[in-house]
């Protein structure tokens, strides 16, 4: 386990540049909108976001990576930005599992073999369970806060008093008023979670502007609420990933290389780095990013990110 030393990150309008372009592609039940940049022969870099976040926390990211000779791909998830469902009577679902069905099929889609796959929130485990349940389709993994694979079983598990208050808005995403709350002040509640996830992040109104757009998504809504119920057993998944779903509640050794990173100032709810090394049976390397830094990491410092992705590849 290591430490390195970050600037916080302060992200001035001057920053809030375009990334793209965003292009589409059919893949699986989804038309995805993702960033492509870099050469197309590079070795492919798959990077995932969380919520509240979107494509713009890897702005920063992908083009050194580009320069480097990568490939990078840069998908809105499910109920994101461009993405959109081909069918309007499919599931709006956001179990764990259907997030890694979807990246699996938008690198069938693209035809990607194997990439280094990165994330953080959601992203990284969405990264998780694809290594865990597709290794020969990652040749290696960069998450942030480590391992985050979970099951329902898990989350219906009561938590000291301290944790549940930290898991607040997960329980208000359990009511209804909770639904209609989040649908009608998606952004203002995106912003606050920016605000006391990465409390030492100086970042603007044009910042978060640019990354608030992609919660237009007519189905954003509905995927986030499913998401975050789904996991506490609020709400059923698809019969479809049941199997998936078993293997990940058995809490699957990850076996391909992989650094797991964390902020000195993450203020979301998140495991300490100690808990889960054991999760990781190749090699594996933990850093602790200082100064500041706090959970939307990839935007907060994107160069530690982007060397963290060109190291994994070595290992």
């Amino acid at each position: 386990m290591s430490a390195m030393g970050a600037k916080p990150a302060t992200a001035a309008a001057g920053n809030a540049k375009a990334f793209g372009p965003v292009q589409q592609i059919a893949a699986g039940v989804l038309d995805v909108g993702y960033v492509d940049i870099g050469p197309p022969g590079g070795q492919a870099v798959l990077l995932l976001h969380g919520w509240p976040y979107d494509i713009h926390s890897y702005a920063d990211v992908a083009p050194p990576l580009a320069a480097a000779g990568y490939r990078v791909l840069v998908p809105y998830l499910r109920g994101y930005g461009a993405t959109r469902f081909l069918s309007g009577d499919a599931p709006r679902n956001g179990q764990q599992s259907v997030l890694a069905v979807d990246a699996i099929a938008l690198m069938d889609a693209l035809g990607v073999d194997e990439a280094i796959v990165g994330g953080f929130d959601w992203g990284a485990r969405t990264a998780n369970v694809m290594a865990a349940l597709w290794p020969e389709r990652c040749r290696a993994m960069v998450s942030v806060s480590g391992y985050l694979i979970g099951s329902q079983a898990a989350g219906e598990a009561p938590l000291p008093p301290a944790a549940e208050k930290a898991w607040w808005y997960q329980y208000y995403f359990a009511t209804e008023r909770g639904r209609a709350g989040y649908a009608k002040y998606r952004r203002e509640f995106a912003k606050l979670i920016w605000q006391s996830a990465s409390p030492e992040w100086n970042f603007d109104d044009a910042t978060f502007n640019r990354s608030a757009a992609a919660f237009d998504n007519e189905d954003h809504v509905s995927i986030v609420i499913h998401n975050y119920r789904w996991r506490i057993g609020a709400a059923e998944g698809e019969a479809l990933y049941d199997d998936l779903e078993k293997q990940l509640a058995s809490g699957p050794v990850i076996t391909v290389p992989t650094i797991t990173l964390e902020g000195d100032a993450n203020g979301a709810p998140h495991p300490d780095p100690g808990t889960y090394g054991a999760k990781f049976s190749g090699k594996y390397a933990h850093r602790t990013i200082s100064g500041g830094i706090g959970h939307n990491l990839p935007q907060e410092t994107p160069q530690a990110f982007a060397e963290a992705i060109i190291d994994v590849d070595s290992y």
